[in-house]
């Protein structure tokens, strides 16, 4: 996400490289550049004006700090105006001391509505407050039957009453149900139409009428950029809404519609989905995006993924085991499949500080790296993922998983000789001893699953470890390649 907007923006820092202050004159080509990249972006246009406006009168107004660059200061007054823009801070979602706290979820036709609505159930669940689905959307073909097959996917009830019934009816009995059950969160999903209409007002504005909810969230397509903003405004403005949900965000490089939605409709952005599975929604923090936006990462949001999938018990058995070189291939594929589990590696690594230069080539070899692995160590018996010494010692073995995983033997060799210089230089780190990087790819590739291993894929491709020993000085290459050391 923002690839598109992170890019046209590298080119307003460099406007300010190697000037001495921030002045009237010089600014002028940075700011223009920055407009540029917001009308991309897809961004409101009055949206655009005043933000230019607030982030000029700033810089000019700004004193010049000690040791720090002109580009470095211009970029923390446009990270700080793109935090003021998009809400200052996150807004969580109501939680009532009278349960239940009702939900009542808005939108057009095809903006991800009744998937937003089973994402938010599940990470309501995982805040342990227990949820109730209602499906009154009788209108588009096989509504409720999506939703209840994402309520038995996520493990959350879904009230329905079929086709037939009057939207108001379902809702009205569906807050009872929770209400008699002890339910903490009822979920409605509403039907959307192809475009705003005023009978999908008249009976959006009837439901809320009758449930009275503590929270009335507009789902909106980010795909639609600044138009996103403006079906915020109106829904803002007919119905009352207390937050938005933009999804799709993972599919729109540009971004606009985070930009614009807050500051057009004065509505906040309370989450955000970042792909088609449900665990893909994330709370809306307006600092966290805009560090995303400037291409400094997002480490808050990578370690909270991490924390959801990682055990703090088995993550000190697994340390113990990396130092005591005991590391086997069997933890390394629990590693991977915990990566898995966290996202796409594209999404997680651009998470990581300084990452953000990495291109979609890279990114996608990097997955196939990890790909060839993974079915290297399938095609090992249990006795020899346990025990990597057998494979160093048995070249039949060796081919015979070549042959198993449809890869070379050569690629097999590398994958134990890399897994085995990598144990060696764990347990040597260990023992208090800091050794130089053997040409490893994945210098803690245990704790560190994105650090990978084995066969490079190409010429020039630097694989996951980033650096290897050489006695020649390298050359100077102005285009980054791999991933460097994570």
């Amino acid at each position: 996400m923002f690839d598109a907007l992170a890019e046209r923006l590298e080119g307003a820092w460099k406007k300010l490289r190697g000037q001495d202050k921030i002045s009237p004159s010089n600014i002028q080509d940075a700011l223009r550049e920055v407009r540029r990249a917001l009308l991309e972006a897809d961004a409101n246009l009055q949206v655009v004006k005043e933000f230019i406006a607030e982030i000029e009168a700033k810089a000019q107004g700004a004193d010049v700090i000690s040791g720090v660059r002109p580009d470095q200061q211009f970029i923390k007054i446009v990270h700080d105006e793109l935090v003021a823009v998009m809400g200052e801070s996150n807004v969580p979602l109501a939680e009532e001391d009278n349960a239940p706290t009702i939900v009542l979820m808005a939108g057009l036709q095809g903006a991800g509505k009744t998937t937003a609505t089973a994402k938010l159930a599940l990470h309501l669940r995982k805040l342990d407050r227990s949820c109730l689905m209602v499906a009154t959307d009788v209108y588009r073909p096989a509504a409720i039957d999506q939703l209840i097959t994402l309520g038995k996917q996520i493990e959350v009830p879904v009230f329905e009453m079929g086709s037939d019934a009057n939207p108001v009816e379902i809702a009205r009995q569906g807050v009872e149900k929770a209400k008699a059950e002890g339910i903490n969160t009822v979920i409605i999903d509403t039907a959307g139409r192809l475009q705003i209409d005023a009978d999908m007002m008249a009976e959006l504005s009837q439901v809320k009428e009758t449930v009275n909810p503590h929270e009335t969230l507009l789902v909106v397509d980010a795909m639609t950029g600044q138009e996103g903003a403006s079906l915020t405004r109106i829904f803002h403005e007919q119905i009352g809404i207390s937050g938005a949900i933009l999804t799709k965000l993972d599919g729109d490089s540009r971004g606009g519609s985070a930009l614009s939605v807050r500051r057009i409709s004065g509505a906040p952005i309370k989450f955000v989905g970042v792909g088609e599975k449900v665990e893909a929604l994330q709370p809306f923090y307006p600092e966290r995006m805009a560090s995303r936006i400037l291409g400094m990462g997002d480490v808050l949001t990578l370690v909270e993924k991490a924390q959801e999938e990682i055990d703090i018990a088995d993550a000190e058995k697994m340390q113990e085991k990396i130092l005591s070189a005991k590391f086997d291939f069997t933890d390394f594929l629990k590693q991977m499949r915990l990566l898995k589990n966290m996202g796409s590696l594209g999404g997680i690594i651009k998470m990581i500080p300084g990452m953000n230069k990495l291109t979609d080539d890279q990114l996608e070899k990097g997955e196939t790296q990890l790909k060839r692995c993974e079915a290297m160590i399938n095609s090992m018996t249990m006795e020899e993922r346990k025990n990597p010494d057998l494979l160093s010692s048995s070249p039949s073995r060796r081919k015979r998983i070549a042959r198993g995983s449809g890869y070379k033997d050569g690629d097999v060799n590398k994958l134990v000789s890399d897994f085995q210089k990598m144990r060696a230089m764990m347990q040597q780190m260990g023992q208090g001893g800091m050794p130089g990087m053997p040409g490893m790819p994945g210098a803690a590739m245990g704790a560190n699953p994105m650090a990978g291993m084995g066969n490079r894929p190409a010429p020039g491709w630097r694989g996951y470890g980033g650096a290897t020993r050489s006695k020649k000085k390298p050359k100077k290459d102005k285009k980054k390649k791999g991933f460097g050391n994570l």
